[in-house]
Formats: C-alpha cells, structure tokens, sequence
C-alpha cells in the first residue's frame, strides 16, 4: 500500500493484518481522488472507519490542511500514528478512538470532505450518513465506499447523490451537501 499522488507520493504506508482488513485498492483509491482533487486545498477531512489512515493521509498528501482520523480499534490508531509520523504528517492529524456513531454525536467539528468506508454488510452507511449531514460544510463532499449491490438512498437531509461507480464488487457512492431548503 502507497502513497499515490501529492507531497508523499510513492511513499510506502504499514497497513494493518488479518482477514478483516480490506484496504482500498489503488485503482479505487485514484479513481475517488480524481473525483474530489480540487476540493482537497486547504480542505478538512473526516477519514471515519480509518484502518490504517491511507484516505486521509492521501488526503493530506494531495494538499489537505487536517485530517481527522476515526476507527474504533487501538490498533488501526496505532498504524494510524505510525504512517503519519513516518510522512512527518502528525501535526496535520487529530486521531480519536471511539465508535463512528459516538464521535457524531459529539463533535462540534465542521468538515469539506468526509471519506467513509465501514465494514460491509452491517448497514452502517445507513445509520451514519444522518449523523454525519450536520457536521459538512456547504457543498461538501462525502465518499462512500461500500459493497457493490448496496444501494444508498437518493438524499440524506442535506446530502444529495450525485456519482456511483462500481469497481467489481466495490462501489464507491458520492454525496454533495446542498443548503437545507427553507
């Protein structure tokens, strides 16, 4: 796993073992980050279910000012923390452990761009998405990487879907936050 594009292109990242772990692959990976490099300057990114932190710090690579990186495993955080010093990426990094769900609720925190790409098959997209529409600024972006035959809903509040492309058995859904009508 690498490092495509951006101020740590080609740089090696650790990932994480096991059979539960599904890196996006690269094609995916540049596939998502053509679709969303001229929000990426300056921007701040919410990279939730981080695993090893490979979307956000492509991210950061690729000219975003912050990324914050979710994942309620210890472990991911700590190959989190491992790439980013690595990169010398940390100060542009806030890492928390906790459940996705938990730090919606919690955070006062506003984001341009929002990765998400939980583990399939547990209808998480689903109960996140509403908890996360409050927390995106104006025509911010949210990428969904899910399973292929998951089809997620038109609009979620003030998400709007505007691209799904399918990749073999991943498919990649976006939402654009579109001002609330009153």
């Amino acid at each position: 796993m690498r490092v495509i594009a951006g101020s740590a292109r080609g740089r090696k990242l650790k990932t994480l073992e096991g059979k539960d772990v599904r890196p996006t692959t690269d094609k995916v990976k540049e596939a998502i980050f053509s679709s969303i490099q001229f929000e990426l300057p300056n921007a701040i990114v919410l990279d939730l279910f981080a695993g090893s932190g490979q979307m956000g710090i492509e991210a950061i690579s690729r000219g975003a000012k912050q990324a914050v990186f979710i994942d309620r495993s210890a472990r991911s955080l700590q190959v989190v923390r491992e790439n980013l010093i690595t990169l010398g990426m940390e100060r542009q990094a806030q890492l928390h452990q906790m459940e996705a769900t938990s730090f919606l609720q919690g955070t006062e925190k506003r984001f341009h761009i929002a990765i998400l790409d939980p583990p399939y098959r547990m209808q998480i997209l689903e109960q996140v998405l509403p908890l996360l529409a409050p927390h995106m600024e104006e025509d911010a972006i949210v990428v969904c990487e899910h399973e292929e035959n998951l089809a997620l809903p038109e609009r979620v509040e003030k998400l709007v879907r505007f691209k799904v492309k399918k990749y073999g058995s991943i498919a990649v859904t976006m939402y654009q936050c579109k001002r609330s009508e009153t």
